[in-house]
């Protein structure tokens, strides 16, 4: 075959599309760090918190339609030994974002963090945070492989260019206009990249389905035809394995960065939740071109195209079924569209994956760790030379291991074993401390480890119910991974008030208490009592607090308004604020008057 060159050049026109998108949004992003007398690295890393909501959920829901998203889909669906039943990405997104906007976009925007890894700095200190930092920026990396290699895979197979060179290209383009304009060249050129997905995708599917070669999809879905029927069955011994990889992907997103990277770049709290339910349901309508091009290839003979016999399946390339069909199914210029929504699906994640990693590196390492007093023109060169070198670090990967799902594994177990329960328990869990973060960090990844895993070709050493060898490999068929994340979720809470309880008690001397929970426990008795015991002044004079009175907490940042809302501060949190704290002390503070907030004494 030779190179398709009406192919190429589209995806170069493509391509120059998307680079004077994001220069020409790089420049209004100039334009807001000069008009802004605060903080620039915020105008790079969340566009100034000025996103507005249409531009919101186009980048939200972009992020996440990306190529193992679309590829993935198709792949599920056709492969005989899964169906549509393990193939529910679309909704599994659609209920995460929905959870996300009623659960955690509220406490973050409000609390007006830069990263989701902000709460964790604020309350168990810089270096214990950074254990969750890690593998949050692993993912994200990880994350850039697996997209690139799905776009590497596919343009194989359509256009017949090499395997390097549409990697190069495609991260060359997506570094380059990440660097020049930060989260306004990633949030508007995710406009243009998904326009196109929904356009190219949905243009795909009536020569699909008009084809003559494949049988109904309608007869197939629930008969066997020329293989199982798509839809697929869910036997007993799979449902647990079912409801783990349902959860894996339900709750797993919400411990990404690029995820709260949106919610927290949003002009409001209302805008950011909205932000979250409109993309929940754009994301079931862009899933559903995937699933017919799965089905569509499961009801075709392949003897009676080009491809011929074996099939992709028998032959083992499963994981290219949706260019495969494009390529075999629909007219050549079809084929080449369907390459685009691949393009700009993979383009709209690698970016996200880029500016999420950057944002963590520089500011919750450089900026509060290596160098506290950096300049903000030394925060923008610490974010570019991040964003190049997180997109070489994940390019280099794709030459090493072209297994989507070994990377898609390994992140996604990661983001839920690891890092979910520990977000949950920092922003949830006022009893929370660094004793029991570190319990649940290390009890869940050692309960994932020892649980194996055959893609990364891990053994099990623990053995759990149910499970035992199909084709000769050890499947655990119980729900591994959420009994990793349950166990660390559940240990963080129980290990912080052992320790807390061991220091009061003398049972460790004080001198080991390296976290310091005995010092704070004391501090916020402290601010309890005062808070209980002072009224609000009036005229200079305290005042008793009769019952019924609520006590208003002042906001996290007192020099900026939540989005513009005019906040009450009580005299008597100002009061305590105004005296000497020690390292830490600020923080058990806020934490405790975020509990007393609405209480009635």
């Amino acid at each position: 075959m030779a190179l398709n060159v009406p192919g190429l050049i589209v995806m170069l026109v493509f391509y120059a599309l998307v680079l004077l998108t994001g220069i020409w949004a790089a420049r209004k992003s100039k334009r807001e760090e000069r008009k802004t007398t605060g903080d620039k690295t915020e105008i790079t890393l969340l566009g100034g918190r000025s996103i507005n909501l249409l531009v919101g959920i186009f980048t939200m829901t972009a992020t996440w339609v990306g190529g193992g998203f679309i590829l993935g889909i198709s792949e599920a669906v056709y492969n005989p030994k899964m169906g549509l039943i393990w193939a529910l990405m679309p909704l599994q997104y659609s209920l995460s974002f929905v959870l996300g906007g009623l659960v955690f976009a509220k406490p973050m925007r409000e609390r007006r963090y830069v990263t989701m890894i902000d709460p964790f700095q604020e309350k168990y200190g810089r270096v214990l945070s950074t254990l969750i930092l890690i593998p949050a920026i692993i993912g994200d990396i990880l994350w850039v492989a697996c997209t690139l290699i799905s776009l590497g895979s596919t343009v194989s197979v359509i256009l017949d260019l090499q395997y390097f060179y549409s990697i190069v290209i495609s991260a060359a383009v997506a570094i380059v206009y990440t660097l020049l304009g930060g989260l306004f060249s990633v949030a508007y050129t995710d406009v243009i990249q998904l326009l196109l997905i929904f356009v190219s995708l949905w243009l795909c599917v009536p020569f699909l389905l008009l084809s003559p070669i494949p049988s109904d999809i309608t007869v197939t879905s629930f008969n066997h035809t020329h293989q199982p029927p798509w839809v697929g069955v869910l036997e007993v011994e799979d449902v647990w394995r079912w409801l783990d990889d349902f959860l894996v992907l339900g709750l797993g997103c919400l411990s990404f960065q690029c995820f709260h990277q949106r919610t927290l770049s949003a002009s409001s709290v209302a805008k950011a939740q909205v932000t979250c339910f409109a993309a929940g349901v754009v994301i079931l309508i862009l899933g559903v071109p995937p699933i017919l091009v799965g089905a569509v290839a499961a009801s075709t003979d392949w003897n009676l195209t080009g491809y011929g016999l074996p099939s992709p399946y028998e032959r083992g390339d499963t994981s290219a079924i949706l260019p495969i069909t494009l390529q075999y199914l629909t007219p050549n210029f079809i084929s080449i569209v369907g390459i685009g929504a691949i393009a700009a699906a993979v383009m709209s994640s690698t970016d996200s994956a880029l500016i999420s990693s950057t944002s963590m590196f520089s500011s919750n390492i450089y900026k509060k760790i290596i160098r506290q007093g950096a300049s903000d023109r030394e925060m923008l060169w610490v974010i570019r030379i991040t964003v190049v070198v997180v997109g070489l670090a994940g390019t280099g990967l794709t030459f090493l291991d072209k297994s989507v799902l070994a990377f898609w594994v390994l992140g996604a177990d990661m983001s839920y074993t690891v890092i979910f329960p520990q977000l949950v328990a920092v922003l949830f869990f006022p009893i929370s401390n660094g004793y029991g973060a570190v319990a649940g960090y290390v009890l869940g990844a050692l309960i994932r480890i020892l649980s194996g895993e055959p893609l990364l070709g891990m053994p099990p050493l623990i053995h759990f119910p149910g499970s035992g060898l199909v084709d000769g490999v050890y499947v655990q068929r119980f729900p591994v991974r959420t009994v990793a994340m349950l166990f660390s979720l559940c240990s963080i809470p129980v290990f912080s008030f052992l320790f807390i309880k061991f220091f009061g008690w003398g049972l460790l001397p004080k001198s080991w208490d390296v976290f310091e929970v005995n010092r704070k426990a004391a501090t916020s008795s402290r601010t309890i009592e005062r808070t209980l015991t002072t009224s609000p002044k009036s005229e200079g004079s305290p005042q008793p607090v009769t019952d019924g009175e609520e006590v208003e907490m002042s906001p996290r940042d007192t020099n900026e308004s939540l989005d513009g809302e005019k906040q009450r501060t009580s005299p008597n949190v100002a009061s305590v604020s105004s005296e000497p704290q020690v390292e830490g002390e600020l923080d058990e503070q806020h934490l405790v008057s975020q509990q007393l907030i609405g209480t009635r004494l």
